[in-house]
């Protein structure tokens, strides 16, 4: 799937609607990188005009200020608001709490002020506004699907409709864990977690949040972040469900019931 990049754009002497912000997880991990395509054919469908930053988007230095070098977070955002404030940047989506996060709401002291959303709100104000056209029938409608919180979504940032207006609209059968909404309970992979060896502990937090999508009974759990992804797949993986409760992104599921 083609996107330009915003180079491109200026070089044709057009600015884009909205910057996608890939991120780290989006560009090299090969699970995420599936639901970077999704989210590029999506919002071609839909005619948005949308451009990445390419080889000039770095990490937004999330991980790094999570665990504590601030000075590489400090150096690192720096260097991607200067390249945006560049190319005149006003709107961002990213398919990355972790990003979606920091860039709205972290940015802004260090000179970054854009309007920034999730991939969830942004589709789910295409279906509103009609751009995105959904079709009876498809292969979730009537399944029994449960939904994962990710952190930096639900409780950072209190989003926690749109994604749920989604699965609305593929007419699944929402069955909703025990720990949901703010409530929920974290992957795992928060705050860093990703990045550093297991504590001393009875249980892997994501082995626990798998347990809690198995006992729900669903035939799939939904996710909006590549974090959320890799630890539940691997927490259902280890209790040998992975093959039984497939993990998805929303935007998986949208492009699944889209009139192409």
């Amino acid at each position: 799937m083609f996107a330009k990049t915003i180079a491109e754009y200026q070089s044709e002497g057009r600015s884009p609607e909205i910057i996608f912000w890939v991120g780290c997880a989006g560009s090299f991990d090969a699970r995420a990188q599936k639901v970077t395509k999704t989210l590029c054919e999506i919002l071609q469908k839909a005619g948005v005009e949308f451009a990445i930053l390419g080889e000039e988007e770095r990490c937004t230095g999330d991980p790094a200020r999570r665990a504590g070098n601030e000075f590489l977070f400090q150096m690192t955002a720096s260097m991607n608001i200067e390249t945006l404030n560049m190319y005149g940047v006003k709107k961002i989506v990213t398919a990355c709490p972790h990003c979606f996060n920091i860039l709205k709401n972290e940015y802004p002291a260090l000179g970054g002020n854009y309007e920034v959303v999730h991939h969830t709100q942004l589709i789910n104000d295409l279906i509103k506004e009609g751009k995105l056209k959904l079709q009876g029938g498809a292969e979730f409608k009537g399944k029994r699907i449960t939904y994962h919180d990710s952190c930096y979504l639900g409780r950072a940032n209190d989003v926690y409709e749109a994604p749920r207006e989604l699965l609305a609209a593929l007419d699944v059968d929402l069955v909703e864990m025990k720990r949901s909404r703010k409530n929920g309970l974290c992957c795992g992979a928060g705050g860093a977690q990703m990045w550093k060896e297991d504590e001393p502990g009875e249980k892997r937090i994501n082995i626990e949040r798998a347990e809690e999508v198995i006992g729900t009974g669903a035939n799939a759990v939904a996710a909006n972040c590549p974090f959320c992804i890799t630890m539940l797949q691997d927490g259902l993986k280890a209790k040998e469900q992975n093959e039984q409760v497939p993990v998805y992104d929303l935007s998986e599921m949208i492009l699944s019931k889209m009139i192409i």
